[in-house]
């Protein structure tokens, strides 16, 4: 690629953030509370233009019901208008309910499956009402004792509920299923890989695909070969973009490994689905307990742009050359030329010809917005859960 069109890339690429990561979080020990964090679905929406307004390049929030439930989601899709970004995917929650204890729609109780269905469809509303394209579904579902109840009618569980949403989808929305190794359920998660994943994708259609969160594996897997066939099947949905160092850590994306976000992302460039007309959604999915919110969200999307810049300066007829000439040595040193670039110049130039500041933690920090958060937010309750 050459320079302009590199920048032409970058300047298409699209980040969304997700609305959890501004309200107050943590681990299951402990959650540190901050100061000036949202109270409700409208506040993140406001912090969430922030990061764009320094970046340009995260123009979605993505939202997750109960905790973003509004009673007028129209009012809500026009206040992010209005600050100049929009509803991106909407995450369903069948996981703190006490009564999903024994799992959600592949609970043995059908009052349960039906009460977590209901729940599920509900949030296909919540997309009709904002426009949003996407329903993600995380399912915390599984068992922790061999024996604790029957696998495989599980498996027939899910694939009806699975069934019945994608049915009730408009033409034009998808389903994105996520999947993950262990936690909360240890002896079996009823989607623990990406093989279960397709499957039921491949079961229910076109518009049903699958999405990558890159601390839902086991350590050492080699999860650009995963992107890889879920892009050659025509399945790669979405990433939920983190960092893990033991196991599903949430960290800040290319905070733990930049390498394997570099790896992943040049299997992304060199298929061509980096920009959203790909359909691919490249979102962060994070726990920010320590840092403060919204730059670590900036800094997560600049680690992002660095890797994916990378990423694009693989001079893909040299590699393809030294891997037809089977040239190891030379097909891998071309990688490593590319990640060992220094892009942050290219990523001032590609800011400050968007008309922003070239550094965008000074920008966010010069506007005097934690400030004013800080002050204002004064009562109510703030958003997020208690540990």
């Amino acid at each position: 690629m050459t320079r302009d069109e590199v920048l032409a890339t970058l300047r298409a690429q699209e980040i969304e953030l997700p609305s959890w990561a501004f309200g107050n979080s943590g681990t299951r020990f402990k959650v540190f509370v901050q100061e000036g964090v949202p109270r409700d679905a409208f506040e993140k929406v406001d912090d969430a233009s922030q990061v764009q307004a320094v970046t340009g390049v995260a123009p979605a929030i993505a939202l997750h019901i109960p905790w973003d439930r509004v009673d007028d989601y129209d009012k809500l899709a026009a206040h992010a208008a209005d600050r100049g970004v929009r509803i991106g995917t909407i995450n369903a929650n069948v996981f703190q309910d006490p009564d999903y204890m024994l799992g959600s729609v592949t609970n043995p109780d059908a009052a349960v499956r039906r009460k977590a269905l209901g729940h599920l469809l509900e949030c296909v509303d919540v997309m009709d009402a904002t426009g949003s394209r996407d329903l993600k579904l995380w399912f915390a579902d599984g068992t922790n004792y061999p024996g604790q109840d029957d696998i495989r009618a599980r498996q027939d569980r899910l694939a009806e509920a699975l069934a019945d949403v994608y049915d009730r989808l408009g033409g034009h929305q998808r389903l994105v299923l996520e999947y993950k190794l262990f936690e909360p359920s240890f002896y079996t998660m009823d989607v623990p890989d990406w093989g279960t994943a397709l499957a039921h994708c491949n079961a229910l259609g076109d518009r049903a695909v699958v999405c990558v969160d890159t601390g839902h594996h086991a350590p050492g897997t080699n999860i650009e070969f995963i992107v890889a066939l879920l892009i050659r099947a025509g399945k790669l949905g979405a990433f939920d973009f983190n960092s893990r160092f033991y196991a599903d850590d949430d960290l800040m994306v290319g905070a733990a490994d930049p390498f394997q976000l570099f790896r992943i992302l040049h299997e992304c460039a060199s298929a061509e689905v980096l920009t959203p007309a790909s359909g691919v959604t490249y979102m962060l999915d994070q726990c920010h307990n320590i840092e403060p919110k919204i730059p670590a969200q900036v800094r997560s999307v600049m680690n992002v742009q660095e890797a994916t810049a990378k990423a694009l300066l693989v001079d893909r007829e040299a590699l393809r050359r030294a891997q037809l000439e089977r040239d190891v040595l030379g097909a891998n040193a071309i990688l490593m030329d590319a990640y060992n670039t220094d892009v942050r110049p290219l990523l001032v130039d590609l800011r400050e010809g968007l008309g922003l500041d070239g550094d965008p933690i000074a920008a966010y920090a010069r506007s005097g917005y934690a400030e004013r958060i800080v002050a204002e937010r004064i009562g109510g309750a703030a958003a997020g859960w208690g540990a």
